[in-house]
């Protein structure tokens, strides 16, 4: 449907919502089109519930979802992606740091043909040392291994078109790896500088152990961009090239023990050649066995291994334009 679906993960903001919900409303309200408000409510135990009822209760624009506990902010976001109705989809924080101000432009730009909109917060209101530094590093080394350059992947502000942000499959904290899924999906993608203001309320959830799960999720969507539809290829090169050197130690000491007399019974180069070889021959086998995991994975539940655009049909009857009736997809 035309018009916009905002999703805003919450958890004890009870101190944000209000003037959270007043702003994205009168934002969203001047564009002029039809959207909605959806608030995710993961598992707050303090009065964000109640103080979002109390503002916005009588609101048909607000929709409230929430979750049994405590998710994560991935989750709460795929949440609400999934309850999201309209054509343009908005993913923004609930702790005011995000500007809804910055929506409607953001909006346009989705609008000249991109798919997905990414913020960066180029000057980000955060402590330099324990925020901002630690995250300049995971940016470059998200956007080395994704191959999606971005400079902050990190901001919540997105905007991007329904179709993209419905097929999203988000685990772990994988939320802020969303412009490289994405980008496996086809999706055209531009980032925009953004304004970023000072928490007011509360206290910020990110910590260390955050930081660890981040390292471990890159790794797994390094492995899902590249791998997840020929996984033979990654564990197949890994297991001939120890294989191949396995091989070749066992050969040269071949040649050393009936050509020149060496013994090798007691080289420890002996051992490892053996070893290479048995570990190439596993790691063929892992290949073969994630083959038929991922053909298991896709046809049982009959997914497609592309992502259909959109398609054109030429009309039964002649007209003065041809190509011209889309067919969604």
């Amino acid at each position: 449907m035309q018009g916009i679906s905002v999703v805003i993960p919450v958890f004890n903001e009870e101190d944000n919502v209000a003037d959270g919900f007043r702003e994205v409303s009168n934002v969203l309200r001047s564009t002029g089109r039809p959207y909605e408000i959806i608030y995710v409510d993961d598992g707050s135990r303090d009065k964000t519930v109640s103080r979002l009822l109390e503002c916005g209760g009588n609101d048909s624009h607000l929709r409230l979802i929430q979750l049994r506990r405590n998710f994560g902010q991935t989750a709460a976001m795929a949440a609400g992606f999934d309850h999201s109705r309209y054509e343009i989809v908005v993913a923004l924080d609930g702790d005011l740091q995000n500007d809804p101000a910055e929506i409607p432009q953001m909006v346009a730009k989705l609008e000249e043909g991109y798919d997905l909109v990414a913020g960066w917060r180029k000057h980000r209101r955060d402590k330099f040392l324990s925020r901002r530094l630690p995250s300049i590093i995971a940016n470059r080394i998200i956007s080395s291994a994704t191959g999606v350059r971005l400079h902050d992947y990190g901001c919540t502000l997105k905007v991007m078109s329904g179709d993209i942000a419905r097929g999203l499959r988000l685990y772990g904290e994988m939320h802020r790896f969303i412009p490289a899924l994405a980008n496996e999906m086809g999706a055209r993608i531009v980032e925009v500088p953004v304004n970023h203001r000072e928490r007011r309320f509360g206290t910020s959830k990110y910590g260390i152990s955050r930081t660890i799960r981040v390292v471990l999720d890159l790794i797994t969507v390094k492995f899902l961009l590249g791998y997840s539809k020929r996984p033979i290829h990654l564990f197949g090169v890994v297991g001939a090239a120890s294989g191949i050197l396995g091989t070749l130690i066992l050969s040269m000491l071949t040649y050393q023990r009936l050509f020149q007399d060496v013994p090798m019974g007691n080289r420890p180069l002996l051992a490892l050649g053996v070893m290479l070889v048995i570990i190439g021959l596993q790691f063929v086998v892992f290949g073969l066995l994630a083959e038929v995991l991922a053909r298991t994975y896709y046809e049982s539940q009959n997914k497609k291994t592309y992502v259909v655009r959109r398609v054109f049909t030429a009309p039964e009857e002649e007209d003065s334009a041809p190509w011209a009736r889309k067919v969604a997809n």
